[in-house]
């Protein structure tokens, strides 16, 4: 019983538990939609909500609050991520990230053209496939366990990230609604006070967090999506702990032995005991990188409540298909800027900078390998929702879109995981 529950908490803590979480939702929030409980399901994420603070108020409906809010919290999760790998991870040299950045460059660039060559005259909506839901797509991977190679699953995450970074500059650039200026002077005060903090050296993050949520309002004052302040409250994060590691174990030891120099026979902890853990507790939270402290808090809360709960307040479309052939057009562009475009970008653009001898693939990388992340990346699904939302406003075109999207995500998910196979198979028929 007790193994069992072992296993139970391994597969929590996975990686792709997010990913099947996912699907989850995404399959209830279609069946609710087109169900009984269609109409008090839509009615609740119209539902409104506000919150005032002195004389300014934010009021917005339910579902914008999950939009434009709890996935400011993910932004901040990515703007995290994408700080990390710049700074120690995949991306932290350019022999490391050149691979991959051109990878991501491709798959950004070509799905947008692809679907702009089929909206010459409304071409708004490209940048729903440049996308890549990075979850759902790791998912797959972790669910294939020992027949994913460890190299497809970094080169997979460090494409992920450029492409995030993409992501977030489309959405800041692009998907901006009315732009109210006379913000930009306090969002610009708030976010040096940030930065203040880091370059004190403060590395309690309450004071980060309390001026990140002043820095969401006056950037959803402005008028740029409020996600946004995820990402540049992430990148002001500072990395660095204030206790290096020989001084954390110094310190400990000399607290462990204090306390076992104090133990007595009362069955209850004597005030030099107390103190030597305190003195503990103080050196963990000294030595602990602000950074990855943050990422590791808000990696479980994204992957199990707030992107299940996007897509099941996102993905709720009625399934009426006349409305995607009224909007054909969208949504070819869009199913096939993922299937695709991704695959030709991603792996078109590294093996021509491969030829001009401008980048080199990782030598335990196989091109049929690269071929399968480059289906892996049309995966959109959540990310490509989210931009679709930002994109459009008529309804009809967003029910069609997310349609689209479904099925290209599909798809290109399937292609992926047998090109994944059929390469572990050759990979095995060579071991023998």
């Amino acid at each position: 019983m007790t193994q069992h529950l072992h296993t139970i908490e391994r597969f929590i803590k996975d990686e792709s538990f997010s990913g099947v979480l996912l699907f989850i939702a995404t399959i209830a929030a279609v069946i609710v939609a087109n169900s009984a409980f269609s109409q008090s399901y839509f009615d609740l994420w119209h539902m409104a909500l506000g919150v005032t603070l002195g004389e300014h108020t934010i009021s917005m409906d339910l579902m914008h609050w999950i939009n434009d809010g709890l996935m400011a919290l993910f932004f901040l999760m990515v703007g995290l991520e994408i700080k990390r790998e710049l700074l120690i991870g995949e991306l932290s040299s350019i022999k490391k990230a050149s691979f991959p950045i051109v990878a991501a460059i491709g798959g950004m660039l070509v799905p947008a053209l692809v679907y702009i060559a089929f909206n010459l005259d409304d071409p708004k909506g490209f940048g729903i496939p440049m996308a890549t839901d990075i979850a759902f797509a790791l998912g797959i991977l972790m669910l294939l366990g020992k027949k994913v190679n460890p190299a497809l699953k970094l080169f997979l995450v460090a494409l992920a990230v450029v492409d995030d970074l993409g992501a977030v500059i489309v959405v800041a650039t692009i998907y901006t609604s009315e732009i109210h200026a006379e913000y930009f002077l306090h969002a610009g005060i708030v976010y040096a006070l940030i930065w203040v903090l880091n370059y004190k050296r403060v590395t309690m993050l309450l004071p980060y967090l309390l001026l990140g949520i002043a820095l969401w309002i006056f950037i959803h004052s402005i008028g740029i999506h409020a996600t946004i302040a995820g990402v540049l409250l992430a990148f002001a994060i500072p990395i660095s702990s204030k206790v290096n590691e020989q001084e954390f174990i110094q310190t400990t030891k000399e607290s462990v032995d204090e306390f076992e120099k104090y133990i007595d026979e009362i069955p209850i902890l004597n005030h030099h005991q107390i103190d030597a853990l305190e003195d503990i507790a103080y050196n963990y939270d000294k030595v602990q990188n602000p950074l990855v402290k943050l990422e590791h808090q808000l990696h479980g809360f994204s992957a199990f409540f707030i992107m299940p709960l996007f897509a099941f307040s996102n993905a709720g479309v009625i399934l009426d298909f006349s409305a995607v052939s009224s909007n054909f057009m969208i949504v070819i562009g869009v199913v096939l800027g993922l299937i695709v475009g991704k695959p030709i970008g991603i792996v078109g653009f590294t093996y021509l900078a491969q030829k001009l001898k401008l980048i080199q693939k990782p030598n335990d990388l196989g091109w049929d390998e690269v071929i399968a992340v480059g289906f892996l990346g049309g995966i959109g699904f959540t990310m490509s929702i989210f931009i679709t939302q930002l994109a459009f406003l008529d309804q009809n075109i967003i029910d069609a879109v997310k349609l689209g999207i479904f099925f290209a995500s599909f798809i290109a998910g399937l292609l992926g995981v047998l090109l994944i196979l059929k390469s572990y198979n050759k990979k095995s028929l060579q071991g023998l």
